[in-house]
């Protein structure tokens, strides 16, 4: 039934809220007109305040990790998630043109054979305003594994990007695919490597070593 029905029959806002299943400030703004069934407001960029920072600091140096701009970030208060934070980066162009990158361009690339059961791909992807039966907040973090030499991916739905959420999904994940590959790849996550180096951390080697598989880094974040 309508908030506006029961309130026009006397009903209390948290006697609408517990009817209707929502909280008392949504049914508030409703009655207040200050929310419109059906509409999800946008929630804004977190990534804009620190937009032009990234600019700045990726004009002084244009190969410099997109990891270790984004401990940085993290430090000035920006509270989105790497692959986010990445996508972003990508998206506004921050990084300058660099003419030696782009050198192999338009150039055959020779593609590299994955034999079956060789490699599992593991990324974070943050889903803004996931439904709220889900639980998980603002932010939805999912952890997807996929297989290299077939594409054939699974994914699961973690508290948060730290490492024991990680470690859980991991395992999650390589139980939705029927075990592991030889080796699992990531980008330059804090979580699994020292991002400036790309060195393992002990404690996920730790991990590693556990499932018999090993780590490889992407070359670049």
């Amino acid at each position: 039934m309508d908030a506006h029905a029961l309130r026009r029959q006397g009903w209390s806002i948290s006697a609408i809220a517990r009817h209707l299943g929502h909280d008392r400030k949504t049914i508030r703004a409703y009655l207040n007109g200050e929310r419109v069934s059906g509409y999800r407001r946008q929630s804004p960029d977190a990534f804009l305040p620190f937009l032009e920072y990234c600019r700045q600091r990726l004009s002084d140096d244009p190969h410099l990790w997109a990891s270790t701009l984004f401990d940085e970030v993290v430090e000035l208060g920006y509270l989105g998630g790497y692959s986010t934070f990445t996508r972003a980066l990508r998206r506004y162009e921050a990084r300058p043109h660099c003419e030696p990158c782009r050198a192999s361009s338009g150039r055959d690339v020779a593609i590299i054979a994955h034999p079956p059961g060789e490699e599992i791909q593991f990324d974070w992807v943050e889903l803004p305003d996931p439904p709220a039966e889900w639980g998980v907040g603002a932010n939805a973090h999912l952890l997807v594994g996929a297989l290299a030499h077939s594409g054939r991916w699974r994914a699961v739905l973690a508290e948060a990007e730290t490492f024991p959420p990680l470690v859980q999904s991991i395992d999650a994940v390589l139980r939705r695919l029927g075990g592991t590959a030889r080796r699992w790849r990531f980008d330059r996550m804090a979580t699994v490597c020292h991002p400036p180096t790309g060195r393992v951390l002990p404690t996920f080697a730790a991990v590693a070593k556990y499932y018999g598989a090993g780590v490889d880094m992407s070359a670049r974040a």
